[in-house]
C-alpha cells in the first residue's frame, strides 16, 4: 500500500505491504510521535492507528513552550 506523507511542505512516499501503525511510519521517517499531529482528511487520528490501505496523512509540528 501506498502512504503519502506531507510534513514541512513536502511530500514524501511509502510503501508497505502489510498493515502497519502510523507510530511505525514515523519511526522509519525518524519524527519522534511527540513533536506532531496526524491529521488524516480533516481528522485528528491517533499514532496506534493502523493504515490498512492507500492514505495520505498530514503531519503538523506541535509547537510548546513559555
Amino acid at each position: 500500500m501506498e502512504v503519502g506523507i506531507t510534513h514541512e511542505g513536502e511530500r514524501t512516499t511509502m510503501m508497505f505491504d502489510a498493515p502497519v501503525e502510523i507510530a511505525t511510519v514515523l519511526e522509519k521517517m525518524e519524527i519522534p510521535p511527540s513533536t506532531v499531529l496526524t491529521i488524516v482528511g480533516e481528522q485528528i487520528v491517533p499514532h496506534t492507528s493502523t493504515i490498512t490501505g492507500d492514505i495520505e496523512i498530514e503531519l503538523i509540528i506541535v509547537s510548546s513552550g513559555g
